[in-house]
């Protein structure tokens, strides 16, 4: 029998579903976990944002570096592929001037922090922000920048035959945040992935709260 993986992202959750993200056999957040603690205490992995302002404050904030999900997770996963942003960076510097410390690398910071702690460093290779570029090109995403980090790890963790027998549960994804996400495409890919039977939602903190609906 598979195991339950809940992705907590950064949005709220429904009331009381700390319990039952909590009794997930394994649980993933990402970055400064906003909805923690109403989204539960427990942390197997934590994805980051391993370039530009979000890792610089990150690894540059102590309250973070001490946080419990810091101190608690097994795992950090860099979402950005060094080398993919890299190649983004010229590309970018035209589009988007604004952006000029988008790209700035702090993968080398995480892969520290994390064997200062004893901690597994996994990089999300740049294959699945490519396969996740293609899957939104259909889904009419308009101008954007990137794919957002909760996209990927959704992407990562449906194409890792590690996770190929287990229950994957989203929470706290509203689909709202940087105007530089197609954040509405993205809804449509992954509600696509729910009809599918591939993902699931929670919906409500009952035991029946694996929605096969958005």
């Amino acid at each position: 029998m598979g195991r339950r993986i809940m992705i907590v992202g950064n949005g709220s959750v429904p009331e009381g579903a700390a319990e039952v993200i909590d009794a997930a056999d394994l649980v993933v957040r990402f970055n400064m976990t906003p909805s923690f603690p109403a989204s539960g205490h427990k942390t197997d992995v934590l994805a980051v944002c391993n370039t530009g302002r979000p890792a610089k404050a990150m690894l540059s904030s102590d309250g973070w570096l001490d946080s419990e999900p810091v101190r608690d997770c097994a795992e950090i996963w860099s979402v950005r592929d060094p080398e993919k942003f890299r190649a983004l960076r010229p590309h970018l510097a035209v589009s988007h001037p604004e952006l000029d410390d988008f790209c700035d690398d702090y993968t080398e910071g995480f892969e520290r922090l994390a064997e200062r702690r004893g901690k597994v460093h996994r990089i999300i290779s740049r294959r699945v922000h490519e396969a996740v570029d293609a899957e939104l090109s259909v889904q009419e995403p308009g101008d954007y920048v990137v794919p957002s980090s909760g996209m990927v790890v959704v992407a990562h963790v449906l194409s890792e035959p590690a996770f190929a027998g287990d229950t994957i549960c989203l929470a706290g994804f509203s689909h709202e945040g940087w105007e530089g996400h197609p954040f509405s495409a993205e809804r449509r890919l992954i509600d696509s992935r729910i009809v599918s039977g591939r993902l699931t939602r929670l919906s409500s903190p009952t035991a029946s709260s694996l929605s096969q609906g958005a």
